[in-house]
């Protein structure tokens, strides 16, 4: 079943069915059992219609902070070593991936995230920019996962590749980061059998596609989770970008009017347009 934020209320998409929930999104989603709950719902719920993709539907998120795990696919160990290794730092991302302690960082505050069909950011003082695709999870107060959603991490990696140090910068500005279009609420976590892909139209020519498994994950989920509760709180719960298997290639930046299409098996796609912040 699927949550879809709409502000006001919120929208349950389930066996082709679409129910109105009127309450906070916190309230509904920050709770142990997510899908069971959502089940024993149904049977009271007014039906809504169905909601129309080709327009702008909030990120499924409210109070929650948005954090990341770096270098959990190794296509994106090869790419980040290869981006700093002019500032020495190519052998650090190698014993990150080989390492028990995951790479994780914070990405964003709820305020600065897109949704779909919104903008995301390129950073004027950087001059190589790429989307990276992730599987994002909704971990509950409890550091339970019960819920997935697309999540694009916006990356300036000229500036990370400067110096290793200049993580922040280059993934935490205004609109560095999407997600949506819905939240996903699965009884067994969604299938590991699923694809991720992402393309890259420029002038409605694509300029770039790929995809990868999630089998190709190095880490677990619950793996990611504990870590990431190890010596914190989040009251309303949190979203956990957990790392990309798609880089575009060293010569690829993206320019402003791109539009990025991320599609996830069983969750979606999100669809974002790239820009300068005005």
């Amino acid at each position: 079943m699927k949550l879809y934020n709409l502000g006001a209320h919120c929208v349950l998409e389930h066996a082709e069915k679409w129910y109105r929930i009127s309450t906070n999104w916190d309230e509904l989603v920050n709770r142990m059992d997510l899908y069971d709950f959502l089940t024993q719902m149904i049977a009271s719920l007014p039906e809504h219609e169905p909601i129309a993709f080709d327009h702008f539907i909030l990120p499924p998120l409210h109070a929650q902070e948005v954090w990341a795990a770096g270098v959990t696919y190794y296509r994106s160990k090869e790419a980040r070593e290869k981006e700093s290794a002019v500032a020495g730092g190519g052998s650090f991302y190698d014993r990150v991936y080989v390492a028990e302690r995951p790479e994780l960082f914070f990405k964003s505050m709820p305020h600065r995230v897109a949704g779909h069909n919104d903008r995301v950011h390129i950073r004027k003082d950087s001059t190589w920019d790429v989307p990276e695709p992730e599987v994002t999870l909704f971990i509950s107060s409890h550091g339970t996962v019960e819920g997935f959603t697309i999540g694009n991490d916006m990356s300036s990696r000229s500036i990370e590749g400067e110096n290793p140090l200049y993580l922040a910068q280059a993934k935490v500005y205004e609109r560095g980061a999407a997600l949506g279009p819905c939240l996903a609420v699965f009884q067994d976590g969604i299938p590991m059998d699923s694809q991720l892909s992402l393309t890259i139209y420029r002038n409605n020519e694509s300029v770039f596609t790929g995809s990868t498994a999630l089998t190709a994950i190095k880490r677990t989920w619950s793996e990611l989770a504990e870590w990431l509760f190890r010596e914190m709180s989040f009251p309303n719960g949190v979203m956990l970008m957990t790392g990309t298997g798609i880089v575009p290639p060293d010569a690829f930046t993206l320019r402003p009017a791109d539009r990025i299409h991320m599609h996830l098996d069983h969750v979606g796609e999100l669809i974002n347009t790239v820009a300068y912040r005005s």
